[in-house]
């Protein structure tokens, strides 16, 4: 090497990272580690329907805020560095117990648990930081962008275990601050004084890796849905509870349907092929709108509770709102998911919003089962558009990716 040639740069542990050679792989290990979430998305429909009023409503969202950053900046940590190494691997079970900790503590969160939440995800938020910056020593980019994000997530934990101290009101406002600071680190590049930002052009992103891997996350919400109506199901057994699980069951492929069947593998292949826009694509696409499908998800599933606990009873204001709501909430993100990638106004979805929120006041008095019945046919509606074309983006003409296509 001459004095007027640049550095090689290699990295020191270059058997951690994942090589990139197109889209990589989720293994048994990151699909092992997602199974904790199953438990944590059940807690959170439950804490919801204990707490079926406006407190508990944004209690459980300041909930799966939190939970969500701790599976999803795994996510991304795992789109760097290889799963199947030893210790990736013990990093990810470490993780899988913290977030087993973290779920097993949601129903007292907000009372005696609360502290034990916070601790679990300072532990969480900062040690996988930490460990990251350890694994890419040597690969300028990454440990640029982990530098940055280590004192951002620092101060955010720091309040979350503030607020658990001080508890009452003041827990809430600090768990939303902290929440709302985690965002603007995020959407600026988590600027750092001396050290600049790091901008989203810079994250080197395998944009399908992520994809599925979020993909994933939504399975696991809907199979919980599942699971909470069959075991609902099975303490009271008879013919018209078997026809309210009918229901609740449909509405759950209904919403498997709407995400999976076309737009889910076009998805894949649109962020794949991104470049340089990957990274802020992601950010969007999966930091800020899945977690709004899977509120509307959880949503949705405390819904079918109440419709098998009294398929029966007329409905009141809390079991439509989460009846019709939940669906109405999931159909907006998944809007805003499309309208993010293949930048085209998904019409058929925006009516379906409007459709589910317009029925709201009509159905308070009818029988659960009517707006359970309502939200079906309209869920199904948008399958229909789908299928038959009204709702396709610009990207399924013939000359695009078959992917694409099926849209």
């Amino acid at each position: 090497m001459t004095r007027s040639e640049p550095p090689v740069v290699r990295p020191k542990r270059p058997w951690l990272l994942r090589e990139r050679r197109g889209v990589e792989p989720t293994t048994s290990t990151e699909l092992f580690f997602d199974l904790v979430f199953i438990f944590t998305i059940t807690q959170l429909a439950h804490y919801l329907i204990a707490h079926p009023d406006w407190r508990g409503a944004a209690r459980t969202a300041l909930l799966l805020a939190l939970v969500w950053f701790v599976w999803i900046y795994t996510a991304w940590g795992t789109n760097w560095l290889r799963p199947d190494q030893a210790p990736v691997r013990a990093l990810l079970i470490a993780l899988m117990l913290g977030s087993l900790l973290l779920s097993a503590a949601i129903p007292e969160a907000f009372a005696g648990a609360g502290l034990v939440f916070a601790l679990v995800y300072v532990t969480v938020q900062v040690g996988r930081t930490l460990f990251a910056l350890w694994a890419v020593q040597g690969q300028p980019w990454l440990v640029d962008g982990f530098q940055k994000t280590l004192p951002w997530f620092t101060a955010t934990s720091l309040l979350v275990a503030l607020g658990a101290v001080v508890g009452g009101a003041f827990q809430e406002v600090l768990w939303a601050a902290a929440i709302v600071i985690e965002v603007i680190g995020l959407s600026t590049g988590f600027p750092v004084p001396g050290l600049g930002r790091s901008p989203a052009e810079r994250w080197m992103v395998e944009g399908g890796h992520l994809a599925e891997r979020c993909q994933a996350f939504i399975l696991i919400a809907l199979g919980e849905s599942i699971l909470v109506t069959g075991s609902t199901l099975a303490q009271h057994l008879d013919l018209t509870m078997s026809g309210a699980f009918v229901l609740a069951f449909a509405g759950s492929v209904a919403l498997w349907w709407v995400y999976f069947a076309r737009s889910a593998p076009a998805a894949e292949e649109v962020i794949a092929r991104a470049g340089e826009r990957t990274g802020a694509l992601g950010r969007l696409a999966f930091n800020y709108l899945h977690p709004v499908m899977v509120a509307g998800i959880i949503v949705t599933s405390a819904g079918d509770e109440r419709l098998l606990r009294e398929p029966g009873a007329p409905a009141t204001t809390v079991t439509v709102l989460f009846t019709l709501g939940g669906p109405a909430l999931f159909l907006a993100g998944h809007a805003a998911y499309k309208a993010v990638l293949w930048r085209t106004l998904p019409t058929g979805r925006i009516v379906a919003v409007v459709v589910l929120l317009t029925l709201m006041p009509v159905c308070v008095g009818l029988g659960v089962p009517v707006a359970a019945c309502a939200t079906v046919a309209v869920t199904i509606a948008v399958i229909m558009t789908d299928r038959f074309g009204y709702d396709r983006p610009p990207d399924s003409r013939p000359d695009r990716p078959a992917a694409l296509r099926r849209l």
